[in-house]
């Protein structure tokens, strides 16, 4: 559905910590940190980072849980 309205025209603002909601197509990406607001690139967002060492290395992380 966000990919059809943007193809309408329309603009959306989405906060969100889905690294697959902020792969949408043609998206401007924002990210909000200790910096401000700065636009970047998809895979240089740490959301993204996190993502990929967890599904290297679970256990590294499970263990906080567990």
């Amino acid at each position: 559905m966000i990919v059809d309205l943007g193809r309408g025209g329309a603009q959306v603002i989405c906060a969100t910590h889905s690294p697959i909601l902020a792969s949408v197509p043609g998206a401007a990406v924002l990210e909000v940190g200790e910096h401000g607001i700065r636009q970047t690139r998809w895979q240089d967002l740490a959301i993204v980072d996190h993502w990929r060492r967890y599904l290297e290395r679970p256990e590294s992380y499970l263990r906080h849980l567990l």
